[in-house]
């Protein structure tokens, strides 16, 4: 395969930037160079693949959520990025822009649409929810393909091609794949993760929920769980009360092996933890934020719900008395969650990073072209 130099666009939040960083990995390992453009909210990057490389931060904002004049501003932030990446692409001269979703591949995917046809790199974006996001679908138009995490993706244009590649995770979250659920013949592990800065309904909720539980079921859990830093000491209190060992922080550096050792996952319903439950095959309750503009994690939720992998709570829903009453029956039955854990594999693709890097090449023009 020709060498080719191939620009990353992605920031924000890890639900964004974990996959770029799993297919740039997969690009460097095929002989690529690569770029970074993002946004000031990721910064530039001093650890990982993208470390020692070329990076570009770029302005842009939300608008998602925002009041007229906040929405306003947003846009023209926007715009500056664009212009910004234009010139920046228009010297560099990528082969192709692949963006992850969210405002920060905004900016480059639309200044590479800007480039006089001679000059202009092959444009794609990836999808990691069942719903189009509202930068995806702002971009779509412009693109020469997209990559989807589902089969079925709402609000893709019919006229732009799209290819199933999955959605790529970290290598240390592929390496669970194939390792299979181990049934509790005893400690039941409970891993509650919320996004990459927790999720306040969980310090809430899960705790009360879990000290309500009968005694001889709760003298066998032990609880990791993420939460906000000002939330951490009531949270790791009420565990204490309650009898039942926890470690709770505001992030979680040892994801994979909490993942390799959950008997059960809480959690919201993002494509990047979607992803992430498929590939380890862990049974999961799923919480979708409410707020999320189309309902991608209502969406995400519901395709695991309808392969029997998952069950899912809307927020309003999700109380202490509901969450108590579900668990005293669902951590009881050892075999409804083994169940549930080989519907969850069943979905998983950990080789969804090779099979969008695969998607780009076969696109690919013939002559070499590095940055």
């Amino acid at each position: 395969m020709t060498r080719h130099c191939i620009a990353v666009a992605a920031g924000g939040t890890g639900g964004h930037f974990f996959p770029a960083e799993a297919l740039a990995c997969e690009l460097v390992r095929r002989g690529h160079d690569i770029i970074l453009m993002t946004d000031r909210r990721a910064g530039v990057r001093e650890t990982g693949i993208f470390a020692g490389r070329q990076q570009f931060v770029l302005p842009g904002a939300g608008i998602a959520g925002r009041g007229p004049l906040r929405a306003a501003r947003a846009a023209m932030a926007l715009a500056r990025g664009a212009m910004q990446a234009r010139r920046i692409l228009g010297r560099i001269q990528p082969c192709a822009i692949i963006g992850f979703g969210g405002y920060p591949s905004v900016p480059p995917l639309l200044g590479g649409s800007l480039l006089p046809r001679g000059v202009r790199p092959l444009l794609f974006v990836h999808e990691g929810n069942a719903v189009l996001g509202k930068a995806n679908g702002f971009l779509a138009p412009r693109m020469d393909a997209i990559a989807t995490s589902f089969p079925v993706v709402a609000g893709v244009p019919a006229a732009t091609p799209t290819t199933l590649t999955g959605m790529p995770v970290r290598p240390d979250i592929t390496a669970l794949a194939g390792e299979g659920y181990t049934p509790s013949n005893g400690v039941i592990n409970l891993l509650v993760w919320g996004g990459s800065l927790g999720a306040r309904v969980f310090s809430d909720v899960v705790p009360a929920a879990l000290a309500a539980l009968p005694p001889a079921l709760r003298a066998r859990l032990q609880v990791t769980q993420q939460a906000r830093a000002e939330d951490v000491d009531r949270v790791a209190a009420a565990y204490r009360a309650a009898g039942i060992p926890a470690r709770i922080a505001p992030f979680l550096n040892d994801v994979p092996e909490r993942l390799r050792t959950a008997h059960l996952v809480i959690g919201r319903a993002g494509g990047s933890s979607v992803a992430e439950l498929t590939v380890a095959g862990r049974p999961s309750l799923l919480v979708p934020l409410p707020i999320a503009a189309r309902d991608e994690q209502g969406a995400n939720a519901r395709a695991l719900v309808e392969a029997g992998a998952a069950w899912m709570i809307r927020q309003p829903d999700f109380t202490t008395p509901a969450l108590t009453e579900r668990l005293t029956t669902w951590l009881a039955d050892r075999d409804l969650l083994a169940r549930m854990a080989r519907a969850a594999a069943s979905l998983g693709r950990p080789d969804a990073a090779a099979r969008l890097a695969d998607m780009i090449e076969a696109r690919l023009p013939d002559r070499p072209h590095t940055a």
